[in-house]
């Protein structure tokens, strides 16, 4: 493992959410009155955390999730889906309702959230987190329990998303991050349309020493303690961005706690996002990466 890295000690922890994914594919969506007729219908373990989750599984990694599920139905199948993909799941509450994503694909795609049970500082098993090789936590957490999370983090620390609070230490704290293209600029206060943009907003932020950020239309850029990599957006036919970003952070988090280099662990989280934009849905399938 490149140096600056934790050694590695246990699990893979995920700090995210978990939901009951609902994809709807149609040709077009309709007006308001209107009707379209539903081509392919897919229902499965989904929510960013989950997503993840499932990508470093599928990768072999051993990986516990905690999120929260409803004490419905759904929360049920949706903790047995987890554990039929070797995921742990000792640490996921149980309340409320299930959450919902609802993903319309046709020209683009549109969603549909209904996130009612949001995890809290109580759900987090610190000494779980504490004896992770990495901790993945996903920032659309409450900020107050992903600030925890970090903070009870020994080995790796990867941030997936842009901090809407708490944003310095939170940074100081992390040793990865990955944003997406808008939440690279919220993160930076840059406005960034090239990837010369994105790494020069990647070298200007301080605390993580490898950074990711996407630039919509061109590709990824990464930026390491002695290194950078640009890697453009390959051909591959796009039919729904959903869980590219989940796959990309599986893959990246995986490899880095596997002895790859900056590169090498670049290289492979591209290659996953972009294997799994090919099919509607957010579930990835990473198994021959």
């Amino acid at each position: 493992m490149s140096a600056g890295y934790p050694a590695a000690v246990d699990n893979i922890v995920v700090v995210g959410q978990i939901a009951r994914d609902l994809v709807l594919v149609v040709d077009e969506v309709p007006d308001s009155g209107g009707t379209s007729q539903v081509r392919q219908r897919r229902e499965m373990l989904g929510g960013k955390g989950a997503n993840i989750s499932v990508g470093l599984a599928q990768l072999g990694a051993a990986v516990e999730l905690v999120g929260v599920v409803g004490t419905d139905d759904v929360g049920e199948r949706l903790v047995a889906r987890a554990a039929a993909d070797g995921i742990g799941t000792g640490h996921v509450a149980r309340r409320g309702e299930s959450a919902l994503i609802v993903d319309l694909v046709a020209d683009g795609w549109r969603y549909l959230e209904h996130l009612p049970e949001p995890l809290t500082e109580e759900d987090l098993p610190l000494d779980v987190i504490a004896g992770a090789k990495a901790v993945v936590v996903q920032l659309q957490q409450p900020p107050d329990v992903a600030l925890r999370a970090a903070r009870s983090a020994r080995g790796l620390v990867v941030l997936d998303g842009a901090p809407e609070e708490h944003a310095g230490e939170l940074l100081a704290r992390a040793d990865v991050l990955r944003a997406d293209h808008q939440e690279a600029e919220l993160l930076t206060g840059r406005k960034i349309t090239t990837t010369d943009d994105a790494l020069a907003a990647a070298r200007a932020l301080e605390g993580p020493g490898f950074v990711a950020f996407a630039v919509n239309g061109e590709g990824n850029v990464f930026v390491w303690d002695g290194g950078e990599l640009v890697l453009p957006l390959d051909d591959a036919e796009v039919v729904d961005t959903t869980g590219g970003g989940d796959a990309f952070v599986a893959a990246l988090t995986y490899a880095l706690t596997n002895g790859a280099t900056p590169d090498e662990a670049a290289r492979l989280a591209v290659k996953a996002s972009g294997d799994t934009v090919t099919r509607p849905g957010g579930r990835p399938e990473l198994g021959r990466l």
